[in-house]
């Protein structure tokens, strides 16, 4: 069984490249998979390994200086959900392409998972759901608004369409949460520089909340998007039913692959009208080197 930790902190970094030469030869040694990025506002990241190895790699991530209360949460796999290890530099850790909206300067206020339900409940509470639209498609919370975006970087331009009014600004509570944490808490910062006088971000995000809120009081409803070979996990932070089309790495249903326009690793009906003849051949070449790697019982690498 491999441990998996989704991790970030916004705190500010003088030298990025020092800190990812040090991860990186640090997992390395403990055969850490998974991607960390390393930016000048902090780190951000999953990770997957055997529990001590795991265990080892946040002791190592927590001893750098400024980190130790580096926020991570949990989850398994019975498969190792990433292939290779890496250890990127990045302007932004969590791109929302603004870059005067700085978490480590102004930045809502964080509501831990067990006082979660009691803000959402709260009549007067707007409930935002900061994800993609395809996350918010499999799961959100209840009565959540959809800011339909196909990445972050498009929640600023949102915000602006969306008509809130300055008495929505001066009186009503902002709820906001995201998988781990990481981009509602740089929206709630984007929130407080726009005149929202009440921005509330969910501590942990997501996971955190499956982690630690009973699946009978739990106000959840679905599954959650994770960025990995997992796709969902469940209440339970187990892997979910969900599967992934590899033309447009889009969650798919099983009901999804029974339709005429699902080809296994090329292409699903999300997708297959929008994607060309030239690029349907090239993921069915790729497609055919993952079953040869399949049926020699290894596993497709696929280019760096």
């Amino acid at each position: 069984m491999y441990k998996v930790a989704a991790l970030y902190k916004f705190q500010s970094i003088a030298s990025s490249q020092e800190i990812q030469v040090l991860i990186r030869s640090s997992l390395k040694e403990l055969n850490i998979t998974g991607t960390i990025l390393v930016g000048g506002e902090g780190l951000n990241g999953t990770i997957s390994g055997s529990p001590d190895a795991i265990d080892k790699a946040i002791t190592v991530l927590k001893s750098i200086d400024g980190f130790s209360t580096l926020d991570v949460k949990y989850s398994t796999s019975s498969e190792n959900p990433f292939i290779r290890l890496k250890v990127k530099l990045k302007k932004e850790i969590v791109t929302i392409g603004d870059m005067t909206v700085d978490p480590n300067k102004v930045v809502g206020e964080y509501i831990e998972p067990n006082d979660w339900n009691a803000l959402i409940a709260d009549e007067d509470t707007i409930l935002i759901d900061t994800r993609n639209d395809y996350e918010y498609s499999i799961g959100t919370f209840k009565n959540s608004i959809n800011p339909k975006t196909t990445k972050f970087r498009d929640f600023p331009d949102w915000v602006e369409s969306a008509g809130f009014t300055n008495d929505d600004k001066k009186s009503k509570k902002i709820a906001m949460f995201c998988t781990g944490g990481i981009r509602c808490e740089k929206a709630s910062s984007f929130m407080k520089d726009n005149g929202f006088n009440d921005v509330y971000h969910l501590k942990g995000g997501i996971l955190k909340y499956l982690e630690n809120i009973p699946e009978n009081e739990s106000m959840w409803q679905g599954e959650c998007f994770v960025f990995d070979d997992r796709v969902s996990v469940n209440h339970k932070l187990m892997p979910g039913t969900y599967d992934m089309c590899h033309g447009c790495r889009m969650p798919i249903t099983d009901n999804d692959k029974l339709s005429h326009k699902y080809i296994k690793g090329v292409a699903c009906p999300k997708c297959f009208d929008t994607t060309s003849e030239e690029q349907k051949s090239r993921y069915k070449s790729r497609q055919k080197q993952v079953e040869l790697s399949n049926s020699r019982n290894e596993r497709h690498i696929g280019p760096k």
